[in-house]
């Protein structure tokens, strides 16, 4: 179970503190169940996303994890740019107490991030593209209660997008997911319910398809 509790995000600018993203969201996020992000542009899915993965922190209220939540899958932050893709994949085994098996977890990040010799690379020389995959594949290497995706699907090529899917999909049969995607289908494939961002406030609804409801009549509005 995530609890938000009345939590509060804005960012600093060049002219000082800038608009609140997020004002005053409460919910609570049940175990084993697929929740959807919808709003507009800039409405804070992904500024939300951040603050339950745990890579960004709130100016007010706070977010209690009672379980095992992934970084957001699709996130290319987190990774140390000097360090080669093989360094970050065995750092990040070794803070979540992997030291027994290192091997075969680099194995399988290395096979399905799919970036050959760039595995031997830094970080640093990857792109956008390649960053997201190292980050989806070391997000598969271990296991989570809760994932939290931001477009997981989208990085590389249409064979690389099935299999990420896939992949995504036999996770997401035995836990929980928190997901921000453009794509209705996706959404509804994933989720049950929703959440929908507008104005600096979450509305829950049990039903994703009442969720993208609401969404498209705020829009119309």
């Amino acid at each position: 179970m995530i609890l938000v509790q009345d939590v509060h995000k804005r960012y600093q600018t060049d002219h000082g503190p800038g608009k609140w993203v997020l004002q005053g969201v409460s919910l609570t996020i049940p175990p084993k169940l697929g929740v959807g992000l919808v709003g507009r542009n800039g409405a804070g899915k992904s500024t939300l996303l951040r603050l339950v993965g745990g890579v960004d922190l709130p100016n007010r209220g706070r977010i209690d994890r009672q379980c095992r939540v992934s970084w957001p899958m699709g996130y290319g932050g987190g990774l140390q740019g000097s360090l080669t893709g093989r360094q970050n994949a065995k750092f990040v085994c070794r803070i979540h107490g992997h030291e027994d098996d290192i091997p075969d977890r680099l194995a399988f990040v290395q096979d399905f991030a799919e970036i050959g010799a760039a595995f031997e690379q830094p970080v640093k020389t990857y792109s956008s593209g390649m960053r997201s995959r190292l980050q989806f594949a070391l997000s598969l290497a271990f296991e989570f209660d809760v994932y939290i995706s931001d477009e997981v699907t989208a990085a590389g090529d249409a064979a690389f997008r099935k299999k990420a899917a896939a992949a995504f999909k036999e996770r997401a049969d035995h836990a929980g997911i928190v997901m921000v995607s453009h794509s209705e289908s996706t959404l509804k494939q994933f989720c049950t319910a929703g959440i929908l961002l507008e104005k600096g406030r979450a509305h829950w609804f049990d039903d994703i398809n009442d969720a993208l409801r609401a969404y498209q009549e705020s829009i119309s509005a």
